[in-house]
């Protein structure tokens, strides 16, 4: 046998692995760059939706409190599309249909949407008739994950259906001290969420004619939004139930993306009615674009984005992975990854039960 056909032999194996195995997208680009698509307009308009809640347990019948949840949205989302410029984003915050509901796992459950179900086809409506983006978070179920509660954010896209549905990536814990926040995240179930949706879904980026943008109900955390602008995010759209207005300012400048927060208002005199409201929309510097004034009083703030003269000559942030890698490679959470991947009938019933969970599985509790 000569050397050709030896080296022909030797490459089979290769050449068969390469053509029968997927190839696997990178996740980051190694030189800087991201992926987009072309823009639509030079300059795009973003506006938030301050309102309050009223949470469906407040109703004697739920579907009657989503009605009325439903009405107040496209109403605001009406008064929105009215102002000039035309927003090309509509951004509410974590609760406009549900509200926030409180009690076991049992009880939540009655209190939840499908996404996509009756109100995204309702909302999509509006989204088409102001054909604009439309961003909203609630509490959701989902059939493949029985009993579980989501927090997702929905994007429904200017056609009036839904684009992406934005799981919450992770919970912030410890953060109370008799409860621990029982809704099923991206992290809880991080193993059977890559196996069903892909890695690529967990930090998902959309790519719009109106910029690379993302959601996200996560704060305090900031690893989740260097992942998001790692893949290239533009305009990061968060919703929240409270915030704080530093944590929006800082994530914008740490990692050189446009960013707003959606917040609820809360009536005056409540014990967190001083953190109400002040819906913001802040530039890549960490600048205010636009804050609402108030904590209790509903309304919109707005903000032009110069997305083309943004993106032009834009990388990914320049972050010293390299040199922390050593450190980040030994670092333990406390709590593992998946914790929540269980039968469902054994899912912790309240937040006080989730914290006793956390106890038990806590790796700095039980060394």
């Amino acid at each position: 046998m000569n050397i050709s056909n030896r080296l022909f032999l030797k490459l089979v194996p290769l050449l068969f692995l390469a053509f029968s195995e997927p190839s696997i997208s990178r996740l980051v680009n190694g030189d800087g760059s991201y992926q987009t698509i072309p823009l639509e307009k030079d300059v795009v308009t973003l506006a938030v939706i301050q309102t309050g809640i009223n949470s469906l347990q407040e109703f004697k019948d739920p579907k009657a409190g989503l009605k009325q949840n439903l009405d107040h949205m496209i109403e605001m989302g009406e008064s929105a599309c009215a102002k000039n410029p035309k927003p090309d984003f509509l951004l509410y915050h974590e609760f406009p249909l549900t509200g926030y509901s409180s009690g076991s796992r049992t009880e939540k459950l009655k209190y939840t949407i499908q996404v996509p179900g009756p109100e995204t086809l309702e909302l999509g409506k509006l989204a088409k008739k102001c054909d604009a983006y439309l961003i909203f978070g609630s509490y959701a179920t989902d059939s493949d994950w029985p009993q579980h509660i989501l927090s997702i954010n929905a994007v429904i896209g200017r056609n009036g259906e839904l684009r992406k549905a934005y799981w919450k990536s992770r919970n912030i814990k410890r953060i109370y001290p008799d409860r621990e926040i029982p809704t099923t995240t991206i992290e809880a179930v991080r193993d059977k969420y890559r196996e069903k949706y892909g890695m690529d879904e967990e930090f998902p980026v959309l790519k719009t004619e109106f910029g690379n943008i993302a959601v996200s109900t996560v704060q305090g955390d900031p690893f989740i939004f260097a992942a998001f602008a790692m893949k290239g995010v533009e305009i990061m759209l968060r919703t929240a139930t409270l915030f704080d207005e530093s944590d929006v300012r800082a994530m914008s400048w740490s990692n050189n993306f446009y960013s707003a927060m959606a917040n609820i208002t809360l009536p005056l005199g409540g014990p967190y009615s001083d953190s109400g409201g002040k819906s913001i929309i802040t530039a890549p510097n960490g600048d205010l674009l636009a804050k609402h004034p108030s904590t209790h009083e509903e309304g919109i703030i707005t903000a032009q984005i110069p997305i083309a003269e943004f993106r032009k000559n834009r990388t990914i942030p320049h972050y010293a992975l390299d040199m922390v890698q050593d450190v980040f490679s030994e670092y333990q959470q406390e709590i593992p990854m998946n914790h929540l991947d269980m039968d469902p009938k054994e899912l912790p019933e309240t937040g006080e039960a989730m914290k006793d969970y956390f106890d038990d599985i806590s790796r700095y509790l039980n060394k």
